[in-house]
């Protein structure tokens, strides 16, 4: 692929992407033509002389993969689908912007064929790149043998003026360049525009210096609007760039073709009707006809999309010769692609007695860690620059870095992030979303705030991602409130399709663990603590997996009290202090509200029963609890700068207060008489 070569259906094939762009915004009288009109040529050039895939199979995993990161040009993603045989109907393209239809809004990973991560909130999509190309280099140097060159994708992505205005696409591309990923090819669709207008008014720095002081290879086109062959040849030469990501400036007119080319006008509204007439007049398209493809179009795609069927048939050979020579790794590495866990792995995961040592939360997970990362080796991940704080990298790990640094190699599972959170989330979506790995991310749980945006794609997308949070509460003591997270458990736990785990001990731990590794859908936070947690009577790993359980029964009780996490041995304190008054006391963990939600209703009924008044009790904000519970005892204020035992004196966080408060609560209770019924209990 040395020497540009045109085709007689070239120029035929971008102006149909260009008219169907139009087609597309205009039925739906919603969203952005713009971008798909001016990207146009470079998506041509890009499918039609160098992707890989195969439609037949979206899923073939030495597939090349394409973002777009720049999810308001989603319409040219859907195009190209329907060119190339995807799942995707004309009627498909008819329902864009549609309730239940395949192309909605922005693209999204899982629901539509051949998207592979979410894009639309800008900057995710850039970063998940990232993260699909961390995910290639460390596959291809785990499996790739010399003769054996299985895993060789590429990851393209075109990317807009937003997307490099936003910060987490500035930490991803950071980490990108010191990885040295040169598997990575981004297309700047350099258009000047944006919604405000002409992005002089707020967008005036050199992308290409930027990029080349994190590390890329930075190469110009421009005339991106029809110089094909110089398209052609800045991909080729990103392709032999193997030791640095490749930034391709495509200088292009927005709206190529509209009457109104070039400005923020065509950015974000529907073109007129004889607007989009003039435009196919223009290209040689019928003006009278809407959705309207030449067989010359279809032909062209439709011979890419057998190139690909072919390749992936070639690949399928190289497997089984692989097999047959590395029986082993070929075992390994098929197991992974199919996304099965090998038998057994749970039984590493440790078990407690009530005797056992007081341990930290992060202490218990980095026991897990280093008990299931020998058998587990698709868990790769690591730490936004808190690895001694979040205890996240075990003995047997190996850092993920180029070789030429001497810190660690491509086939290292431990990735250093450096302070990037929001990077970080977004490209352990890239890192789930590609195949064969589960991810693993640490920072505090108050900085999971930082990477909200990237933890809200994982969880619309079902990308199995999870975050080791510690740090959980006021327990982390002297860091004071700018570290102590009250009001970022009821945030993550809105979320749909999120699972936050805060476990009350050893076996909860683990049980979180088992959950979040199973979870092939769902992504979750582990929720950890700074101070140690005793092992609790009556606590398992099978019954914590239930998402909520009894820890500590009486019959004909006259209070419960529900809590998770570091509060549950509070809460067990308080029950026996109230026995001595006389008081029956139920405590009951709910260490995962998302799972316990799923259990069937009267399992949750026997857990939180109706017959007595309940309260619930953690070291956070009380918001959502009265789902639960009938009276809630929790932080309504920021914390402290102190030892975390004294801050939980100061808020009443302590087994004899809780003890006064659950008085009170059945003095009230009984006072008010009636039935006492589960808050469980409801008309929907």
């Amino acid at each position: 692929m040395s020497k540009f070569a045109p085709e007689p259906t070239d120029e035929i094939c971008i102006n149909t992407i260009r008219a169907l762009a139009a087609d597309v915004v205009g039925k739906a009288n919603s969203g952005h033509p713009g971008a798909p009109m001016g990207m146009a040529p470079a998506a041509h050039v890009l499918f039609s002389r160098f992707f890989n895939a195969n439609p037949k199979n979206s899923k073939w995993y030495n597939r090349d993969r394409f973002v777009l990161s720049n999810g308001h040009a989603c319409a040219l993603q859907y195009i190209l689908l329907h060119f190339l045989g995807y799942k995707l109907s004309m009627d498909d393209l008819k329902q864009f912007r549609q309730m239940g239809s395949l192309t909605p809004g922005h693209p999204e990973a899982s629901h539509t064929d051949g998207i592979e991560v979410t894009t639309g909130p800008l900057g995710q999509g850039f970063s998940s790149a990232v993260g699909l190309a961390i995910a290639q280099t460390h596959m291809a140097a785990t499996y790739n043998k010399e003769e054996f060159e299985l895993i060789n994708n590429y990851t393209y992505v075109f990317t807009g003026d937003g997307c490099l205005m936003e910060g987490v696409a500035s930490e991803a591309a950071s980490l990108a360049g010191h990885l040295q990923l040169g598997n990575l090819i981004v297309i700047y669709d350099d258009n000047h525009i944006s919604i405000d207008g002409d992005t002089a008014v707020a967008f005036t720095e050199n992308v290409g210096m930027r990029f080349e002081a994190y590390g890329w290879q930075v190469l110009h086109v421009d005339n991106g609007d029809s110089d094909l062959e110089g398209i052609y040849k800045a991909i080729a030469e990103g392709r032999k760039e193997k030791n640095k990501p490749t930034i391709i400036r495509l200088r292009t007119t927005i709206g190529y073709g509209s009457k109104q080319q070039g400005t923020h006008g065509v950015h974000g509204s529907p073109l007129k009707a004889d607007d989009i007439q003039a435009l196919k007049t223009k290209f040689g398209l019928p003006a009278d006809q809407t959705f309207y493809v030449p067989k010359e179009t279809y032909d062209t795609y439709g011979l890419i999309a057998k190139r690909g069927a072919v390749l992936e048939e070639k690949w399928n050979k190289l497997l089984s010769e692989y097999g047959q020579k590395y029986s082993k790794e070929h075992a390994e590495l098929t197991r992974r692609i199919a996304g099965k866990l090998p038998d057994g792995w749970e039984k590493s995961l440790p078990v407690y007695k009530p005797a056992d040592a007081a341990q930290a939360s992060r202490k218990l997970s980095e026991i897990v860690l280093s008990a299931v990362v020998p058998v587990l080796p698709e868990l790769v991940g690591g730490s936004a620059d808190l690895t001694g704080s979040n205890l996240t990298r075990t003995k047997t790990m190996v850092d993920f870095q180029p070789p030429s640094t001497g810190l660690g190699d491509y086939k290292g599972t431990y990735i250093r992030f450096g302070v990037r959170e929001h990077g970080m989330g977004a490209i352990g979506n890239g890192l789930a979303a590609y195949g064969g790995i589960i991810p693993f991310v640490a920072t505090f749980m108050n900085f999971v705030s930082y990477a909200a945006g990237a933890v809200r794609i994982s969880a619309l997308s079902k990308h199995q991602v999870i975050w080791v949070a510690t740090h959980d509460s006021i327990g982390l003591g002297e860091d004071g409130p700018t570290h102590q997270p009250i009001e970022t458990a009821i945030h993550l736990r809105a979320i749909p399709n999120l699972a936050l785990w805060r476990p009350a001990d050893g076996n909860e731990t683990s049980a979180a663990y088992y959950w979040a590794i199973n979870a092939k859908q769902t992504p979750s936070v582990l929720s950890l603590s700074r101070q140690n947690l005793p092992n609790l009577e009556g606590s398992t790993i099978e019954k914590a997996l239930k998402g909520g359980y009894v820890v500590h029964e009486v019959e004909k009780e006259d209070l419960t009290i529900v809590s998770t996490g570091s509060e549950v041995s509070i809460a067990v304190e308080a029950a026996g202090k109230l026995l001595s008054e006389g008081i029956k006391t139920r405590v009951v963990s709910l260490p995962c509200w998302l799972v316990f939600d799923q259990q069937p209703k009267e399992y949750q009924l026997s857990v939180l029963r109706s017959g007595a008044p309940i309260l619930s009790l953690e070291a956070l904000s009380t918001a959502g609890w009265a789902k639960y519970s009938h009276e809630q005892y929790g932080v309504p204020e920021w914390g402290a700068s102190a030892p975390y035992q004294k801050i939980y004196e100061k808020l009443g966080i302590t087994g004899a207060n809780i003890a006064v408060v659950g008085k009170k609560v059945v003095d009230f209770y009984k006072k008010k008489g009636g039935e006492v019924v589960s808050p469980l209990v409801k008309a929907i």
